[in-house]
């Protein structure tokens, strides 16, 4: 058997809605998503691939529309011959009625309709063992109870979370159709091509690429398509091709001190001077509580951005307020009682500011 080489992906999440980003930038978010998908064929087509494997969250099964159906259908058949072999995920489970079910594919895709490992022949003497989750959650481990059946090469393409891996996904990951690394050799895979994991992991005998576009703020590591070369002994050599369109930033501007709104536009501004793409910008610090912190008064140019995000932080008053509090004032009065109260500290600080923006005869006392 000589080499094949794969192109993988997972977590594409097409029609994903996008809450964040609102009506028009959930739209070209999800646009966004399809070009990095049409990128990938691409590049699987210009690799001279045998094969792309999808493993599971190709989109969201409760929103997905039979225009994406069309939209993958016409893309797996712009690079046949290469095979495709889509393993749905607990985002985008089999069923009779899934997008799955109901769109017309092209003879080169193959879709894995069985919780159970089946296999498929992709060149003589190399097996892809693939496997679906036909419900959105509760789906037993492919791999309990798996063993190949045959000799040559054998990779596994499922949507699956190994478990070691769960702890640095944060406590919502939940660990559907759950596997430990040591399972994929003892069930005599080479090598998981797999998918759950938004977190990229190329470990020693599974891959995880990440979703290919990004989701949302705080992603880490190099998502990617994955070119896997899998040598004749089983071994692989992997690349990753960053496909993504869009860049996305969350920076944090820190305000201490900064006593006019000019002077925060300014420095938000210098923060975000040559940024692109999806850029949240969250403002913090220790600022004087009557400092007018509304985020329409220090929104920076957009130029060059798809879409802002605009937040309000923690921000602490620094004013000294023990100091206040000992003033014979009716400021004197208000701070004490403020403080003496049992309020949330953002509470705390939002009725603090307007309070003394007011007894400084500030006009504006919208609260912010």
């Amino acid at each position: 058997m000589s080499s094949v080489r794969i192109l993988h992906l997972a977590d594409v999440h097409l029609d994903t809605p996008f809450t964040w980003a609102g009506h028009g930038q959930g739209r070209a978010r999800r646009q966004a998503i399809r070009d990095a998908l049409r990128a990938a064929f691409d590049l699987a087509a210009a690799e001279r691939v045998d094969a792309v494997t999808i493993a599971g969250d190709l989109y969201e099964h409760d929103r997905v529309t039979d225009d994406t159906g069309a939209f993958l259908a016409d893309l797996a058949a712009s690079i046949a011959p290469i095979s495709v072999l889509l393993a749905p995920g607990n985002h985008d489970w089999y069923g009779p009625s899934s997008l799955y079910a109901r769109t017309v594919w092209p003879a080169n895709v193959h879709v894995f309709t069985t919780a159970r490992l089946t296999p498929v022949t992709l060149t003589d003497g190399f097996t892809a063992w693939g496997a679906a989750h036909t419900g959105p959650a509760n789906t037993p481990g492919f791999l309990d109870g798996f063993t190949v059946d045959r000799g040559g090469i054998h990779v596994g393409v499922f949507h699956g979370a190994e478990r070691s891996a769960l702890p640095r996904e944060g406590v919502e990951k939940l660990p559907h159709a759950p596997f430990h690394a040591s399972q994929i050799r003892t069930s005599g895979l080479h090598h998981a091509l797999v998918g759950h994991l938004h977190t990229p992991d190329d470990a020693a005998h599974h891959t995880y690429p990440g979703n290919p576009e990004p989701l949302t703020f705080g992603e880490t590591g190099q998502r990617a398509a994955v070119l896997v070369d899998v040598a004749d002994d089983g071994t692989v050599r992997r690349t990753r091709h960053v496909v993504s369109r869009t860049a996305i930033h969350d920076v944090t501007v820190d305000i201490t001190g900064l006593t006019h709104t000019d002077a925060v536009r300014t420095a938000v501004a210098d923060q975000t001077a040559g940024l692109t793409g999806v850029v949240r910008i969250t403002v913090t610090g220790e600022v004087d509580p009557r400092l007018d912190v509304a985020p329409d008064r220090w929104k920076p140019d957009a130029a060059g951005i798809d879409a802002l995000i605009l937040r309000v932080g923690d921000l602490r008053p620094a004013l000294d307020l023990d100091a206040i509090a000992t003033e014979a004032t009716v400021r004197g009065q208000f701070v004490r009682d403020v403080l003496a109260a049992s309020l949330d500290p953002d509470v705390q600080r939002r009725v603090l500011g307007t309070g003394l923006r007011a007894l400084a005869g500030d006009p504006d006392l919208e609260v912010r």
